[in-house]
């Protein structure tokens, strides 16, 4: 195709984005219709890709520089368009994490699902043999030292809440960050990372319900488990789409898709550096805590429905002015 027939055949595309961009001036999406907005989003897409095929097919240099100045603008726009400082820390908890959770929903959800797979294999793996413990990432001295005396280990934590909190905040966001880190590897490196830890922690389990004990553990776990696990699955799966962009950029160059995905992925890490704080917390002073099971579990509950409640109802009603990217 020449390069005037490319032209005339995209320009109208171009120029309706042109528009849209004029329109919104030096506000947010929010002065936009609906509609408009997710007209920006699908012109914005449709401009990424002519981008990508100018620079392939070495097309005009100021053609390229048109189109590249043009999705800047837009790419600007589309997550950059809302208030600065503090009213921006609190657009993005309020607005821009929950939206972002929602619109990738489906790679947490194969965290979860390949986290409880092995979960699952290590718990009923142990159950039946408990040498399976080793298989599944259960050191035998850990086994040897701990689980067969019944040590409370998880106990140790009363001693210093202080210290310990720290030291599980610290644990908690090296696992997650791997978690996030390891994605990368064409999104193999998360689901592996999913699986160990989900194998190990049935295993433990299994462990301690067969030593009579497990009970106890489960106590321990659940109330900051809600909240330490979603930021897991949560971190997985950003991980996950870095590298579901470098082996599916779809209509985008590779480029292009990381620039997008890893915009929406730090996006995520953000809000989980916070709810890890919040996990630390409570594991560091309220799961070791002597006190009844009933308000451990009724804190899992709580966390529960505060946790996902936020993450599934908050910043509904604009939801576009975000994911217009993802609108076509």
């Amino acid at each position: 195709m020449s390069s005037n027939k490319f032209i005339d055949n995209k320009k109208n595309a171009w120029q309706r984005l042109e528009d849209l961009l004029a329109l919104l001036g030096n506000t947010s999406l929010r002065r936009l219709h609906r509609e408009e907005v997710r007209e920006l989003g699908k012109y914005y897409r449709r401009t990424a890709s002519d981008l990508a095929i100018a620079r392939a097919e070495s097309r005009d240099p100021r053609l390229v520089n048109y189109l590249n100045s043009l999705v800047i603008r837009a790419h600007g726009k589309i997550y950059t368009a809302d208030p600065q400082g503090g009213n921006r820390l609190r657009n993005y908890f309020l607005r821009e994490f929950p939206q972002t959770f929602r619109r990738t929903w489906k790679f947490t959800a194969v965290a979860f699902l390949t986290f409880m797979i092995f979960f699952g294999v290590g718990f009923a793996g142990t159950w039946r043999d408990a040498d399976f413990s080793e298989f599944a990432g259960v050191p035998s001295r850990f086994r040897a030292e701990q689980i067969a005396p019944k040590v409370r280990w998880w106990k140790s934590l009363n001693e210093a809440n202080q210290v310990g909190s720290s030291q599980i905040l610290t644990n908690n966001i090296g696992v997650t960050f791997i978690a996030f880190a390891m994605g990368a590897f064409f999104a193999v490196g998360a689901l592996y990372i999913m699986a160990t830890n989900g194998a190990s922690i049935g295993a433990v389990l299994a462990l301690t319900y067969k030593a009579g004990y497990g009970g106890e553990l489960l106590t321990f776990m659940a109330g900051h488990g809600v909240i330490e696990l979603t930021c897991i699955f949560i971190a997985g799966g950003a991980g996950m789409m870095i590298g579901y962009a470098i082996l599916a950029p779809g209509d985008l160059s590779r480029a292009d898709a990381l620039k997008t995905n890893g915009l929406e992925a730090v996006r995520l890490m953000g809000g989980v550096s916070i709810l890890l704080v919040i996990a630390g917390i409570i594991e560091g002073f309220i799961s070791p805590a002597e006190i009844s099971p009933i308000f451990k579990y009724s804190m899992a509950v709580i966390t529960f429905v505060a946790l996902y409640g936020y993450l599934l109802l908050a910043g509904h009603g604009g939801e576009e002015e975000t994911a217009a990217v993802e609108s076509s």
